[in-house]
């Protein structure tokens, strides 16, 4: 297990590698380069050559790549245009809250999503599977901002059930120790900001929880479907296996080496989905700092935000491989 593990980290470095020259060349085609965005509307041909030196962006090209690449392994990657504080200051500062919502929204969509897909499957043709198979359309087909609008004028302005914005409220004088504001109170015995939070935290999370689940929905019926047609399935059940068994045993975990890669890329693709979330919450996370980043053309900030991007990517693809090899030891092999 750990050869393959190795293996697929091997496997990854081409990919950060390439992303790593695409992200460069990208800052060399912007109007002005990068010298032209750092200096904004103060940019002139005399100040642009200046900087340029001063950066060595005068240099060849392939040297440019070596020191970009150096920074980047080292962390520097500069400070933001808009606040002016290191890129992972602000990074840090904000990634528990993206991390926080992206969890709880992925834990509804999985603990919802295998059982309805489970059922709609086992019951294929009946009101429950043509009511799940309905009800899943809707969700991929309802945009994540304006079912956040509903949801909070809903359940936050009308019936005043849960927070329309933010994290906590105002009032709450939480003891800040991770940055994650459901954890904080549990480690510091200030339950009652845990319990803030979490009201503070249903509304996003079902709002971007909504697709993926969908999604997962889908998968895991289909994916069911296939494998209770399967040979090795009608045998178990020719051998009296309980229907218990032949479920667990040889149908679910079967079914689920697809429904675990549409898990893999809808976490990764939550990070998408956060940036309208944010907005419509006013959550403070990495969504919000890359919305504002293209807003205000923040090239250090979108820099560090699209290699951190690549970066899940890479190690939600190997969570997902290292969960085949868990599900089906003949991808070991």
């Amino acid at each position: 297990m750990l050869r393959f593990i190795v293996r697929r980290l091997l496997q990854a470095i081409p990919t950060l590698l390439i992303l790593s020259v695409l992200v460069f060349a990208w800052l060399r085609s912007l109007p002005g380069g990068p010298a032209g965005a750092l200096l904004g509307d103060k940019a002139t041909p005399e100040k642009i050559e200046a900087l340029n030196k001063v950066l060595g962006l005068d240099q060849p090209l392939y040297l440019q790549y070596f020191k970009f690449l150096g920074r980047v392994l080292t962390g520097d990657f500069g400070n933001s245009l808009i606040s002016g504080e290191s890129v992972l200051t602000e990074i840090g500062r904000a990634l528990p809250a993206t991390i926080e919502l992206s969890i709880t929204a992925l834990f509804f969509a999985v603990a919802l999503g295998i059982p309805l897909g489970y059922l709609a499957a086992s019951n294929k043709g009946r009101f429950l599977d043509n009511f799940t198979v309905i009800g899943t359309l809707v969700g991929v087909a309802v945009p994540v901002f304006f079912l956040g609008i509903l949801l909070k004028i809903v359940f936050a302005q009308n019936l005043g059930w849960f927070a329309p914005s933010s994290r906590q409220s105002a009032d709450i004088d939480a003891t800040r120790v991770t940055g994650f504001a459901t954890l904080d109170g549990l480690l510091t015995g200030e339950f009652d900001a845990t319990l803030d939070a979490l009201w503070h935290l249903v509304l996003p999370a079902v709002a971007l929880a909504t697709i993926p689940l969908a999604i997962i929905v889908r998968i895991t019926r289909a994916s069911v479907l296939d494998v209770l047609n399967e040979d090795f399935v009608r045998t178990a059940n020719a051998k009296g296996l309980t229907g218990q068994v032949v479920r667990r045993r040889h149908v679910l975990r079967n079914a689920l080496l697809p429904v675990s890669t549409t898990i893999g890329l809808q976490t990764g693709l939550l990070l998408g989905g956060a940036v309208l979330t944010e907005k419509v919450f006013v959550w403070g996370g990495i969504g919000s700092l890359l919305a504002q980043g293209i807003e205000r053309r923040d090239y250090p900030r979108l820099q560090a935000l699209i290699l951190l991007g690549a970066a899940v990517y890479v190690l939600v693809n190997l969570l997902v491989d290292i969960s085949y090899a868990l599900i089906d030891p003949r991808v070991r092999a």
